[in-house]
């Protein structure tokens, strides 16, 4: 199905997969806890992002699923 939001979701979530990857390389090469803990914190917040992208996603997809079955009904009794 294309759909421009769910595409910017998409492209959204893809960011966030990336930045993740960053971060972790970043924590790996971290030397002090301090700065171990503000890319973990860094870390969540972004999986918190993906969290709410993927349930919106969810939410978007279901709601044109039905505008689908909706249109396609009334076409049929026409």
């Amino acid at each position: 199905m294309r759909d421009p939001y769910l595409d910017e979701l998409k492209r959204d979530f893809d960011n966030y997969t990336n930045n993740l990857k960053k971060l972790k390389k970043k924590l790996l090469k971290a030397d002090s806890p301090q700065e171990q803990g503000k890319i973990i914190k860094q870390i969540d917040k972004i999986a918190k992002q993906m969290e709410n992208n993927q349930k919106q996603s969810i939410k978007v997809t279901k709601s044109r699923l039905k505008e689908l079955k909706k249109k396609s009904k009334k076409h049929s009794k026409n």
